[in-house]
């Protein structure tokens, strides 16, 4: 599937860009930070699925979706769940509120696949993409002068800052690393991670309680957002 994204925030688009080159049957033709410029290259190219983000500045993915001549599959991205049911009337495929996980994300793109052509095979990620993503439990993140080696059971939480984001670890040490937070939760969300707030991810397993919108890991409690909670609390099944 020829597929497009619009997003006016560019750690949405790296993240979604990334998790469409996972995924054989999706080609990505192009990217746009606002829906104005979007208009054109749709009504004159074929595309067949376009991932939409609904809050943009001066014109919103409804109203985007409301102007094109041509109506690809929508996949509705958003921070926000209060446009969900006007998504879902509008003919969307699927509604995926940020921060998205990785399986959520694949679950859209195997749902349009369906719709598109319900005689062709499914394809996913690839075998090799699947295997390493399965073993991996580690990662190497640039500190200083080296490339240090991380086992993602040692995390308690990450913090990110302006430019860098701090790792702290079990044994009482952080990592200061020149790396987005959204590429660590591309990373770590299949490995029991949750990002709860703009600024924290944090693994799960060395949660020690959850106190209305904080969760306490070690001796430091971390507040959850509302824009991250309802996704955070679905994947602890609270």
């Amino acid at each position: 599937m020829k597929c497009v994204i619009i997003d006016d925030e560019p750690l949405a688009v790296e993240l979604l860009e990334d998790f469409v080159r996972k995924i054989d049957s999706l080609e990505l033709v192009s990217t746009f930070n606002n829906a104005i410029d979007a208009v054109s290259f749709i009504n004159q190219n074929n595309v067949d699925l376009i991932f939409l983000d609904i809050q943009m500045p001066h014109f919103s993915g409804i109203e985007f979706l409301n102007t094109i001549e041509k109506k690809p599959l929508i996949i509705f991205t958003t921070a926000y769940s209060d446009y969900a049911v006007e998504g879902f009337n509008l003919g969307a495929v699927d509604y995926l509120v940020k921060p998205i996980p990785f399986h959520r994300f694949l679950k859209s793109v195997v749902r349009a696949q369906q719709i598109l052509n319900p005689a062709a095979p499914i394809q996913t990620i690839s075998e090799t993409t699947a295997a390493q993503e399965a073993e991996q439990d580690f990662m190497f993140v640039r500190a200083e002068y080296e490339n240090v080696k991380m086992n993602f059971s040692d995390i308690l939480f990450i913090e990110g800052l302006k430019d860098y984001v701090k790792i702290y670890t079990t044994d009482n040490k952080f990592t200061l690393t020149l790396i987005s937070l959204i590429k660590l939760e591309n990373l770590l969300s299949s490995k029991g991670f949750s990002r709860i707030h703009r600024s924290y991810i944090i693994n799960i397993k060395h949660v020690k309680s959850i106190q209305k919108n904080k969760v306490l890991i070690s001796d430091k409690r971390i507040p959850i957002s509302e824009s991250y909670k309802n996704a955070f609390f679905e994947k602890i099944n609270l």
